[in-house]
């Protein structure tokens, strides 16, 4: 059975104290509404990720447990423009130190629309993580909405863009409606809490 199946909801963080002794965590990051909840969903095999139709909702860091202290993360999205700036701020301070300096964080799992990718949030998260020199896989979802041809033309051009950033920068169609992409991205991610990735 995938690890991921084991997956259970632990916490959820607000600061740096709440967050949990670990030895390998997979983020998941990505703009409001681009599917990430449903992404994790599938992954896990179970409504875990709360799915959420206003933007912004998601605003802790919320862990799920995998046992043998593995975790994976959903980070907030990135629609959370209209909070006013003395909540928000305390937000971005937490993710950023989350994704620059958390020592288990194996990888970071960022979620784009494939009607929409690349977004000017999206190039600044992947700008913003590259010095980390750890890996990033991009799920291009819904997938499901495009025809074959015009996801294949989508996924070739986000490829050439985000293997100029990094080498361990890689991307693949999802769709979590149809389950399409789903071992694909098992095992990529498996092999980062596994090891295959620098911790």
């Amino acid at each position: 059975m995938s690890p991921f199946h084991n997956a259970v909801f632990l916490k959820s963080a607000a600061a740096h104290e709440d967050l949990p002794e670990s030895v390998a965590e997979l983020a998941f990051a990505g703009r409001s509404n681009a599917g990430k909840s449903s992404a994790i969903n599938a992954l896990v095999g179970t409504r875990i990720a709360f799915v959420s139709k206003t933007p912004g909702r998601t605003q802790l860091i919320n862990f799920f447990a995998m046992g043998a202290d593995r975790f994976i993360v959903d980070l907030p999205g990135y629609g959370y423009a209209r909070v006013p700036a003395a909540i928000r701020a305390p937000w971005e301070e937490l993710l950023g130190s989350y994704l620059q300096r958390r020592a288990p964080l194996r990888g970071l799992a960022l979620v784009m629309d494939v009607r929409h990718p690349l977004s000017e949030r999206d190039r600044r998260m992947l700008e913003w993580f590259r010095p980390t020199g750890k890996p990033v896989h991009v799920l291009l979802t819904k997938a499901d909405k495009l025809s074959r041809a015009a996801a294949r033309e989508v996924l070739k051009g986000v490829e050439r863009e985000i293997s100029c950033l990094a080498p361990n920068f890689s991307v693949q169609l999802f769709s979590s409606l149809r389950r399409s992409g789903l071992d694909e991205a098992a095992a990529t991610f498996r092999s980062w809490l596994d090891g295959g990735a620098d911790a």
